[in-house]
């Protein structure tokens, strides 16, 4: 099967160090202000730090499948193009399921930046639930029309994104150490569980909103046809993004604790925002929770930025509608699928609430993009031992195996009804390739 943009219409101008913003900007965003209340509560207490430690070994090990893949096929698409090259004859089914996938996923993922916007606002301003759709709708508007430019602009946006998500993680670590309490950031009792069940259900269900805030250091494989050198800097810029946001989660969340009693974090609906007005005032707060919607802001720009380019892929390998591949005569990218993500996000982001787009976006997942790509990895160096891959995980297979393991006990750990909604998505997926296939056969 021809890959997605083999006749690459598409620019490679994002460098190094443009390419680990736009992964970082994509962690981080609205997520752990959001679900650091959300971790505590379902660990009751300072052992939720478990649930930000799973996260990161699920980071760098899934990061590591990712990085093989990505600089192998550094194409437009990320796992649209990998699942097609590692399932051979299934490739175009599973390539399709994925595509439906991110289809319902991608633009809750959209919703759920926005929604989390509009709620952190009413720190700053009372807004009543109307005028909190309205918010968020308005702002995936700007979104789209600041992404509707050239790439390489897109990628000096993302730098300019990246520092300000990092130096305001930093500033919140480095105002805690005078009023950090080490033995009230290092309580990790457990005798609130009855027994080690309880314990890891809870820290399955904590996980979820843990890798919620790690996922991302992936959007870069999304956009594999404008990275330079992609080999050598897909790779990089997967690891680095990993390594700087594990270090700043990890900081910041045990900071928060040392600084507020859990019982206050876990009650907290603005966390962030009720830290800096403890620490210094509540106009300290407030100008605090204007860099978190900067940071919000710049989450939703990297995420708009690579989902845009999936449907652009399967386009232009015949299997997604052909307007989706059209790409932009000036600006080089593709437009269609930018303003169609844009508009469904737009949508989803006035009908849903946030609790339930975070852990269904999580779980929808699993099946189909992240054990599948594991399994494929390891299964392609089984059937291809003379294949040259440019870059190589260490110690394969195990960090492969690790993230598979990680990712089923994610979710097995959720409510049946979450998965049970993966799972039906998996079999309306498979009808509608089935009738896919039906309509391309017919055609021809």
């Amino acid at each position: 099967m021809e890959t997605a943009d083999k006749d690459n219409n598409l620019e490679r101008g994002l460098s190094l160090p443009q390419a680990t913003a736009i992964n970082m900007i994509d962690m981080v965003g609205i997520g752990p202000f959001v679900t650091i209340p959300l971790i505590v509560s379902a660990m009751q207490g300072p052992i939720c730090i478990l649930a930000w430690v799973l996260g990161a070994v699920l980071a760098y090990t899934d990061g590591a499948v990712w990085a093989e893949l990505g600089a192998k096929w550094p194409e437009a698409g990320g796992s649209y193009v990998f699942l097609q090259k590692l399932f051979g004859k299934w490739g175009r089914m599973m390539a399709f399921l994925f595509i439906w996938q991110t289809v319902i996923q991608a633009p809750l993922v959209v919703a759920s930046g926005a929604i989390g916007f509009s709620q952190y606002l009413t720190f700053l301003v009372p807004l009543d639930r109307l005028q909190q759709k309205a918010v968020s709708g308005a702002l995936v508007i700007v979104l789209v029309v600041l992404l509707y430019r050239n790439i390489k602009s897109i990628g000096r946006i993302s730098i300019f994104f990246g520092v300000l998500t990092a130096g305001t993680l930093i500033w919140l670590i480095l105002s805690g150490i005078p009023h950090f309490k080490a033995a009230q950031a290092f309580d990790w009792h457990v005798s609130s569980f009855n027994g080690n069940t309880a314990l890891f259900a809870a820290l399955g269900m904590a996980s979820v909103k843990s890798v919620y805030s790690y996922l991302g250091y992936y959007n870069v494989c999304h956009l594999g046809a404008e990275i330079k050198e992609p080999a050598k800097n897909i790779p990089r810029s997967i690891f680095i993004s990993i390594t700087g946001i594990a270090i700043l989660y990890l900081c910041m969340q045990v900071m928060i604790l040392g600084v507020l009693p859990w019982q206050q974090v876990a009650g907290s609906k603005f966390i962030a925002s009720t830290y800096f007005a403890h620490i210094y005032s509540r106009a300290t707060g407030q100008v605090a929770t204007l860099l978190i919607l900067g940071i919000a802001v710049a989450s939703l720009f990297s995420v708009i930025l690579g989902y845009s380019r999936i449907p652009y892929a399967a386009a232009k390998n015949g299997d997604f509608f052909s307007i989706f591949g059209r790409v932009h005569a000036k600006y080089k990218i593709p437009h269609v699928s930018l303003l169609v993500l844009g508009a469904l996000g737009f949508l989803f982001s006035l009908l849903f609430k946030l609790g339930d787009v975070i852990t269904a976006i999580v779980v929808v997942r699993i099946l189909i993009q992240f054990v599948s790509q594991a399994l494929g990895l390891i299964a392609w160096h089984i059937n291809n031992k003379k294949d040259n891959m440019p870059y190589k995980m260490p110690l394969f297979p195990i960090p492969a195996i690790i993230s598979i393991c990680i990712w089923l006990f994610i979710f097995f750990s959720n409510k049946w009804e979450y998965i049970l909604g993966a799972l039906a998505i998996i079999i309306s997926g498979l009808l509608l390739f089935y009738l896919w296939e039906r309509y391309r056969m017919a055609a021809k």
